[in-house]
């Protein structure tokens, strides 16, 4: 019999990650291997000393100071995104009641467009298109949050303003779901507004 078909997808940043490395001699004149060595004769133990050093010895830029500096300490937080199905179970490990809220709300996003990527992080699923559109989090013991980025929609009734606009996230409105029943056409409509806004 077939394995079933996991509806989950690669997290965007594990190809970003590799597209850094890849680049990283051209961008800072040394492989991440040479930089891992040098790293390792200086007796700098922690990730900050690490990047602080990189940053003020070679002038390496915040992003690849960073990433060289976990990387040189063998802390991958990219790995942490690899198997999305185990992300969720964990995610609703105290939480299974919500569990019929998320599947009805991720087949939906699912069902919007060949393109939707659901890529599970630790605390929610982000639905991508091309960026992130949606994501649905089971925010409480009691309810699931669609957060979508509608930019400036007005907020109102059902449709609650996160703040994200003034704080520069993708997210920006959020519906909160306490029951199956809850995924009406209102909702619907404002899924399919998030999706087509990120054509």
């Amino acid at each position: 019999m077939p394995s079933k078909k996991s509806p989950y997808d690669a997290h965007p940043g594990l190809g970003m990650e590799e597209a850094w490395i890849a680049r990283m001699p051209e961008k800072t004149g040394k492989s991440l291997e040479q930089w891992k060595r040098l790293l390792q004769a200086t007796g700098l133990a922690t990730e900050k000393e690490r990047r602080d050093w990189l940053k003020k010895q070679h002038q390496v830029g915040t992003n690849y100071a960073m990433l060289i500096a976990q990387l040189s300490i063998g802390k991958n937080r990219l790995t942490d995104y690899e198997d999305g199905a185990a992300l969720v179970e964990a995610m609703f490990a105290r939480k299974e009641g919500l569990r019929p809220i998320y599947e009805q709300l991720l087949r939906l996003g699912k069902s919007l467009g060949k393109d939707v990527k659901a890529c599970p992080c630790k605390t929610m699923v982000p639905l991508y298109r091309n960026h992130v559109f949606a994501q649905l989090k089971p925010s409480t013991k009691t309810r699931v949050d669609l957060g979508l980025a509608l930019k400036d929609e007005p907020a109102g009734g059902r449709l609650i303003d996160t703040g994200g606009r003034a704080k520069g996230d993708r997210i920006t409105h959020r519906l909160a779901v306490t029951a199956p029943a809850e995924v009406d056409d209102e909702l619907k409509r404002w899924l399919r507004k998030a999706y087509e806004m990120d054509a």
